[in-house]
């Protein structure tokens, strides 16, 4: 089916702010939703899903097996394919098929699936080294995991949670196709249906610059999380 084309109707300059600044304020609350879902879902999974493979602290070959399949099919499918294929359990568990609240539910599961594998393999970058220092120590498994893992793979998470934050903000506009609001929405409707190229650009002079203040931000924050560099400091 072809897409709507509307009559062009180009918005005057001293508009774009009343435009763009809510659909921005959209855009903020789809990924900072959609982050804490990931955060709050993804990171003990990473973690379990590491530790039940084998050689890990929790070995269950049969589980890690499950798991990573399911999690490699929730990254095989492009976002746009995933968000029309879960339609009707969207519409089950939010009520709706458009708006923010329907474009939560595929960004999250195609965040989790993602950040899962992220924090599997900053884990899997921990030297088994640290481990045997850690069970020799006396600690247990949960110490272990706490400290010896994760407190390693702390700046490899972080980086991997930089790219994650990225990720959602280019599903955010593709989440616009679906009228979920935000930036993609104002240059789907505004930019591309009426042809108006200035609204287009504006759309894109934000995407280019918050993601690149989200890229500045995280590798400051990968740097001051890096042992090397705290010991440099003091």
């Amino acid at each position: 089916m072809s897409a709507v084309v509307l009559p062009r109707a180009d918005v005057p300059l001293g508009d774009l702010p009343a435009l763009l600044l809510p659909a921005y304020g959209e855009t903020v609350t789809m990924v900072g939703i959609v982050m804490a879902v990931v955060l709050v879902i993804g990171t003990p999974l990473g973690v379990l899903l590491h530790n039940v493979a084998p050689g890990g602290l929790y070995e269950r070959p049969a589980l890690h097996t499950v798991l990573s399949w399911i999690i490699s099919i929730g990254r095989s499918l492009p976002f746009l394919i995933l968000m029309a294929a879960i339609v009707p359990f969207t519409r089950f568990v939010t009520g709706t098929n458009i708006g923010i609240a329907a474009a939560v539910v595929p960004m999250s599961l195609a965040g989790i699936a993602f950040f899962t594998r992220i924090v599997e393999n900053a884990l899997r970058s921990v030297p088994p080294s640290i481990i045997q220092v850690a069970r020799a120590a006396g600690g247990s498994n949960l110490q272990i995991m706490r400290s010896a893992q994760f407190g390693e793979a702390v700046p490899a998470v972080i980086g991997g949670l930089t790219i994650q934050v990225i990720a959602m903000i280019e599903y955010s506009a593709i989440a616009g196709t679906i009228g979920a609001g935000g930036i993609g929405y104002v240059a789907v409707t505004y930019g591309y249906q009426r042809f108006d190229n200035t609204v287009m650009l504006a759309t894109i002079v934000i995407l280019v610059v918050t993601v690149a203040l989200v890229q500045v931000a995280g590798d400051r924050l990968v740097r001051f999380a890096t042992p090397q560099k705290r010991l440099q400091r003091a």
